[in-house]
């Protein structure tokens, strides 16, 4: 219980100084509640710039990748879970490995491939690494694909089940926790994510809103109030996509470290 206090202080603090006049955000003793409340905070700072546009590029942004991450992974893991070739387990060792790359050394080199393929100053460098798997997602639907009993899919085969059909329809199915726990992460990571469209977006109307939130603190530098309301704007679908999905995000973190 203390422990949650203590999170949701900053987020109190965020949304109360969101309706506050200017005057108030650094006075002390720290006032709490506004008085009087400037609701209209959140009307300037979302009509100072196209957050709508801005909005409606990170949510194709997220979508996408969402979509991308959670199938691709999901038919990855399948694969190592549940298919008996050699050097699997080397396969899923490297694969892993690669998690302990830090992202910085490859951004040259990636950005030099985008370049030469013509994708700078569009969404393509966001979103078609998604649809090529995540070696963090993929080890988390392949620990829950080996907790489903493997007699599910021997009988399929008896039915005359294709590989296609046992993953589409009994896999996928009983796996809706951990599928729903890498959407949830894949959305967050994408909605917020601010150093891929720093790097390969330069026109205005592809910006996502971290980037729209970063020129719109160029602009209102001193005004706290204007910033904290379009801050919250932007953070309130990720809580509502959390609230929504808890429940399945939980069981599915739980459910994938069951089994090695």
């Amino acid at each position: 219980m203390a422990t949650s206090f203590c999170f949701l202080i900053p987020l109190f603090w965020l949304i109360s100084s969101a309706v506050k006049p200017s005057d108030q955000i650094f006075v002390f003793p720290q006032v709490w509640i506004p008085h009087p409340a400037e609701w209209n905070n959140f009307a300037i700072a979302l009509t100072s710039l196209p957050f709508g546009q801005f909005a409606l590029n990170t949510l194709a942004i997220a979508v996408l990748v969402t979509v991308g991450n959670v199938f691709s992974s999901a038919f990855v893991a399948y694969g190592f879970a549940r298919f008996r070739f050699p050097g699997r387990n080397v396969l899923f060792i490297v694969m892993l490995a690669t998690l302990m790359v830090p992202g910085q050394i490859l951004l040259v080199p990636q950005f030099i491939m985008y370049y030469k393929l013509g994708w700078i100053n569009t969404f393509a460098p966001l979103i078609v690494p998604a649809f090529f798997g995540s070696a963090f997602y993929v080890f988390l639907i392949r620990q829950f694909f080996m907790n489903i009993p493997p007699e599910l899919k021997d009988a399929a085969y008896i039915d005359g089940a294709g590989e296609w059909t046992i993953f589409s329809r009994i896999y996928l199915p009983l796996s809706k926790s951990a599928l729903t726990a890498v959407a949830i992460f894949s959305f967050q990571g994408a909605w917020n994510d601010f150093l891929g469209p720093l790097i390969y977006l330069n026109s205005q109307k592809l910006y996502t809103l971290q980037i729209g939130l970063t020129e719109f603190e160029g602009i209102f530098h001193s005004n706290w109030n204007y910033i904290m309301a379009a801050s919250a704007v932007i953070m309130l679908p990720m809580i509502v996509i959390f609230f929504i999905g808890q429940r399945y995000f939980i069981q599915g973190i739980l459910m994938s470290g069951t089994k090695g």
